[in-house]
């Protein structure tokens, strides 16, 4: 059986070890490949870079997705990764801090399956990632 693994596409590096800390706290231990950015995450799912030669039958079970990003942005990223037979079909949460109305709209219209604004009180914030994962990685059978 393959792993399932999250893909945490996550430029803080405070937001990821917080990430980090409430799938602990949840007790999910499935590996968490971390990209700082869409074009890391993007190496990451089609082989590319620094992830070229990695074994492309192991795809994540679901990707977080944080939108304020550097050199691409998460809508950019998501954009890309729906547009491509290898990768329409992964689970995408949204998971970020912005409020506005256009930025979860888009992540929609784009084909985000979800959508989460982070909490900003840890407690909360480690609830709705015990939420997700046991949703994602142990409930929802993948495509």
């Amino acid at each position: 059986m393959k792993t399932k693994h999250i893909l945490l596409v996550e430029d803080n590096p405070d937001d990821v070890k917080l990430t980090l800390r409430a799938l602990k706290k949840s007790n999910i231990a499935n590996e968490v490949v971390v990209a700082q950015d869409g074009v890391e995450a993007l190496d990451y799912l089609f082989g590319t870079g620094e992830f070229s030669g990695r074994d492309m039958s192991i795809m994540p079970q679901i990707i977080l997705l944080d939108l304020k990003m550097p050199r691409m942005d998460g809508l950019e990223m998501l954009h890309r990764i729906r547009t491509d037979e290898r990768t329409k079909l992964l689970p995408v949460v949204i998971l970020t801090t912005s409020d506005e109305d256009k930025d979860r709209i888009n992540g929609y219209k784009l084909g985000a399956n979800s959508y989460i604004r982070k909490p900003v009180d840890f407690n909360q914030f480690a609830e709705a990632v015990n939420h997700l994962g046991l949703y994602w990685l142990v409930l929802n059978e993948a495509p």
